[in-house]
C-alpha cells in the first residue's frame, strides 16, 4: 500500500479499522499512520511503512516517546510537520497519565509527587533536579528546575536551589530528581547533596521536607527511609 490513507482499500485503512474494532484493534504502526496521515513519496513508503520504520529506528513506542524533535527528523520521510505531530500526540498521552500538581495544591505524601513526575522523568536520558517551593501551609507555589545533567555539588549548589525560594518567600522546599538507570536508590553523591541542602535550608529558615528520587516504576524518599 503506497501513498495517502485515502488511497488504500477501505478494509485496510486504519481509520475504518478503528471505527469497526476500536483503537485497541490497531497496531502501534497503524496508530502512528493516523498521526502521520501520509508516508514518504520519495522512498515509496506508506504511512504504515513509515510508522514501522520509526518504531524500528527507536526500538519501541516508549523509546519513541523520548525522542527529540531533531532525532525524529533524522528518520527518512519525517519532516518538521510529522515530527511535531508525533511529539504533540505522545506528549498529550504522557500528560493524560500524570496526576498533575496544581498551583496551591497541598503536599500530602511522596507518592503524590511520584505520581506527578513519574511519566515525565522515567525515560529521560539525563538527570533533572527540581525544587518544589511551598508556602507555610505546605501548598505548592512554584516548580523550579535547578539543573540538567549528572548531579554533582557544583551544579546542585544551595545558591541555585534556594535563590527562588528566598525571592518567593517560600517556607519549605521538596527536592526531587530522576535516575535515568531506573533504579531510584540514592548514590553517595545524592546523600551528600541532600545533607548540604538540608543544612543550608536550616540556616535560611526554609524547611527541606523531602528529597525524592524518581526511578522506573518506583521512587526513593529520604523522609520515608528516615534519612532526612
Amino acid at each position: 500500500m503506497k501513498g495517502g490513507i485515502k488511497e488504500w482499500p477501505e478494509d485496510e485503512r486504519p481509520r475504518e479499522k478503528m471505527q469497526k474494532g476500536g483503537a485497541e484493534s490497531l497496531s502501534d504502526a497503524e496508530l502512528l499512520a493516523l498521526i502521520l496521515r501520509v508516508g514518504d513519496h520519495a522512498s515509496h513508503q506508506s504511512a504504515i511503512d513509515l510508522g514501522r520504520t520509526m518504531l524500528q529506528t527507536f526500538g519501541d513506542l516508549r523509546r519513541l516517546s523520548t525522542a527529540t524533535f531533531a532525532e525524529l527528523c533524522t528518520v527518512r520521510g519525517t519532516g518538521p510537520a510529522k515530527a511535531a505531530s508525533i511529539l504533540a500526540a505522545l506528549t498529550l498521552a504522557n500528560r493524560l497519565k500524570t496526576d498533575r500538581l496544581e498551583n496551591l495544591e497541598r503536599f500530602t505524601s511522596p507518592t503524590q509527587i511520584f505520581n506527578h513526575f513519574h511519566y515525565r522523568f522515567r525515560d529521560r536520558r539525563k538527570e533533572y533536579f527540581v525544587a518544589l517551593l511551598l508556602d507555610g501551609k505546605n501548598r505548592i507555589i512554584h516548580e523550579e528546575q535547578v539543573s540538567e545533567g549528572s548531579l554533582n555539588q557544583s551544579i546542585v549548589h544551595p545558591r541555585e536551589v534556594f535563590s527562588r525560594a528566598v525571592k518567593d518567600s517560600a517556607a519549605a522546599v521538596i527536592l526531587l530528581h530522576n535516575h535515568p538507570s531506573g533504579d531510584p536508590g540514592p548514590s553517595r553523591e545524592d546523600r551528600e547533596i541532600t545533607r548540604r541542602l538540608k543544612e543550608a535550608g536550616d540556616v535560611l529558615g526554609i524547611r527541606v521536607l523531602d528529597h525524592i528520587i524518581i526511578g522506573d516504576g518506583s521512587y526513593f524518599s529520604f523522609v520515608e527511609m528516615g534519612l532526612l
